[in-house]
């Protein structure tokens, strides 16, 4: 599979993950304990898979250190997504709120790199230099 592919794969996956996380930051900012573990099984997977994708470009046929850069921290909200999971959920303990406001703002940041990885070298190449007229 080319990078390009993975890349958007990993993006799409990702995105809807970081959807899904911030859907149920919002549950817990309107005042439900923690949301059905259901609903938080879906973010997880996706995020795995985009994690996994990404990975996978990175280690074979290698990626924009910028898309490196956001690896990092999708496993980074992973890991504090594991934490809020074996620490608090699992104790069925409501889960902290500025702990999932960091983790999705984390996520969030890492999908913005990702994307500007992926589209940013396009976009930046169809600009035009700006012409100034001092007349």
């Amino acid at each position: 599979m080319e990078p390009t592919a993975l890349m958007h794969t990993s993006a799409l996956s990702s995105g809807i993950a970081v959807g899904g996380g911030l859907t149920m930051a919002v549950m817990r900012l309107f005042g439900m304990p923690n949301p059905p573990a259901r609903l938080a099984m879906v973010p997880t997977v996706l995020a795995g898979v985009g994690m996994s994708l990404l990975a996978y470009a990175a280690l074979t046929v290698g990626i924009a250190p910028m898309a490196q850069f956001a690896l990092g921290l999708f496993v980074l909200a992973a890991a504090m997504g594991a934490a809020m999971n074996l620490l608090y959920q699992r104790k069925q303990l409501p889960l902290p709120i500025q702990l999932m406001l960091a983790q999705a703002f984390v996520a969030a940041v890492g999908l913005v790199l990702l994307l500007v990885s992926i589209y940013g070298p396009e976009y930046i190449g169809n600009l035009r230099p700006m012409i100034m007229n001092n007349t």
